[in-house]
């Protein structure tokens, strides 16, 4: 991957495919990782969305496309060229819109939730919260509103099907391209299944409501037997630190270790001596979470709005109301060692097969064939 041009002042990164140009793709996402010496960088372990992004292009270099970069919120930039595709995150699609040829194929990469559901979903949860404990947090996952799928021709999208649905609405086209995962753990072989049956795991980023962890606190402050940690920068978010300072900080089966680097030894330190994720999020669109977990062998006890297949190896929470987290870790912790044995064995072996950053770049590669094929742009 070669610059031709790199305008950082202006926003833009342009990249030049290494055979003869066969048209110009616009991509609205990301530009750092285009700014970085090696995929080795400690920014393409901090979230996924870097490397992808980065994929992404080059994906489209190997096809023979030129390749122009923006930031998905670049409010300047306009377009001074004819592009055959033009991928946006969220918003861009409708601004630009008047600026490109009919002919260009727009394509919604869908990183999360429809705006709607995800809004009343934080919402929800923060009036719930204020109703059971007479206190009011601000939002901190609310999504700016956009009109990104009815102006585009078709989708890609890193969740599920929980994700797909709340876009179906506009019947287009929209292919699932599974999220990747930035680190990959040996799987847990010395795992002690009767010491760790009892331990679980939040982790998560901001967002603390949206994500659930006030519920999974309250759960595990009424079950003394049982032990969580949580992994996530509470700190950055201080109402809620404040709010549930006893939970975090003061109840003995409660430990709270903060932001963690996933790549780290301490995090598979605390990943093997857990059985399971606990994580009642309210709205993703591909649960990089959830994914990280599975591949440190963990069993997932999540929402369906998680949009993470779990199939028969975790536990989904349907209502993830404070009784039904309690039952289902009940539930997961007296299961045999066999039973828990098999489940771990079954997360970790199905996010090798499904979420890497080979399956992302080999799942990506098909859908833009199918694009380049369905829109005839060859």
């Amino acid at each position: 991957m070669g610059f031709i041009e790199s305008r950082r002042k202006l926003g833009v990164v342009s990249l030049l495919p290494k055979g003869e140009i066969r048209g110009v793709v616009l991509l609205s996402y990301l530009i750092d990782p285009f700014f970085k010496k090696s995929n080795d960088d400690p920014a393409f372990f901090a979230h996924t969305n870097m490397w992808e992004c980065k994929q992404m292009a080059q994906t489209f270099l190997d096809f023979n496309y030129k390749v122009d970069v923006i930031n998905w919120n670049n409010q300047k930039f306009t377009p001074k060229q004819k592009y055959s595709f033009f991928i946006d995150i969220h918003s861009n699609l409708e601004r630009l819109v008047p600026f490109l040829d009919r002919d260009c194929i727009r394509i919604l990469h869908i990183t999360g939730a429809h705006w709607l559901f995800q809004n009343r979903a934080e919402y929800a949860r923060l009036l719930a919260l204020q109703q059971r404990r007479g206190i009011t947090l601000i939002p901190r996952r609310l999504v700016l509103p956009s009109l990104g799928i009815e102006y585009a021709d078709c989708a890609t999208t890193l969740g599920n099907q929980f994700t797909i649905s709340t876009f179906s609405y506009v019947k287009k086209p929209i292919y699932r391209v599974p999220i990747s995962a930035s680190v990959l753990y040996p799987f847990p072989e010395d795992k002690d299944y009767e010491a760790c049956r009892s331990r679980f795991l939040w982790f998560g980023s901001s967002g603390m409501v949206h994500k659930g962890l006030d519920l999974v606190l309250e759960a595990f402050a009424e079950m003394p037997e049982y032990h969580l940690t949580v992994c996530g920068p509470v700190k950055n978010e201080k109402d809620f630190e404040s709010a549930f300072f006893k939970e975090l900080y003061q109840t003995p089966n409660i430990h709270t270790i903060g932001w963690i680097d996933v790549s780290s030894p301490k995090f598979q330190e605390i990943t093997k001596n857990c059985i399971g994720l606990i994580y009642p999020s309210c709205s993703e669109g591909g649960g990089g979470s959830v994914v990280t977990c599975l591949h440190a062998g963990l069993i997932p006890i999540v929402s369906i709005e998680s949009s993470v297949d779990i199939n028969d190896f975790g536990i989904t929470l349907k209502d993830c109301t404070v009784d039904e987290i309690k039952k289902s870790v009940k539930i997961l912790s007296g299961q045999s060692v066999n039973e828990l044995k098999l489940r771990v064995r079954k997360a970790w072996e199905y996010a090798r097969a499904h979420h890497t950053r080979e399956q992302f770049t080999l799942r990506y590669e098909e859908v833009v064939q199918k694009i380049i094929a369905r829109y005839d742009k060859h």
